[in-house]
């Protein structure tokens, strides 16, 4: 009896001759990064970190009076279908972080308006990301808000 191979094909690296060359698949550049905390997060102590901070996979409270939530920068990029993600986090007021808890498992939050928020992360080689202003657009349920900067020439709100 064959056993079936139940966890994909196996991976090879054959090579392939034609005219005395090789030709190899270029491997994949990744398409998303992610921080898993905010700024502030980092910046504390690790004391604060355990007293002061309630850090889950796509919400955080610090002292019970900065609300923060997880959300998606897309950067279309040239000849690709797919966009380059930013799994970044943006600061709300507690009005609408509550608000958006609210509508957490309901389908009416696609209906909602942006919330305003501010970027709560340090993007590496970029000028200084961290308090640009941005709109957080929610998405379908299981699907983290879309953040949008605003317009300005800041070269992550340009891309």
């Amino acid at each position: 009896m064959r056993r079936r191979r139940l966890y994909g094909k196996k991976k090879t690296n054959k090579l392939h001759y034609k005219d005395l060359t090789c030709e190899h698949p270029q491997p994949a550049l990744p398409m998303s990064y992610t921080s898993e905390a905010p700024f502030y997060y980092y910046d504390a102590s690790e004391a604060e970190r355990q007293n002061d901070f309630e850090l889950y996979s796509e919400i955080c409270i610090m002292n019970q009076e900065h609300f923060f939530v997880r959300g998606c920068v897309e950067i279309p990029v040239l000849n690709e279908e797919e966009f380059f993600t930013w799994n970044i986090w943006v600061s709300l007021s507690e009005e609408n972080f509550r608000r958006m808890i609210d509508l957490w498992e309901s389908d009416k939050r696609e209906n909602e308006p942006p919330y305003f928020g501010w970027f709560s992360v340090s993007i590496p080689g970029y000028p200084e990301t961290l308090n640009l202003k941005t709109n957080v657009h929610t998405r379908s349920v299981g699907t983290r808000p879309l953040i949008e900067l605003e317009p300005t020439d800041h070269p992550l709100a340009v891309e």
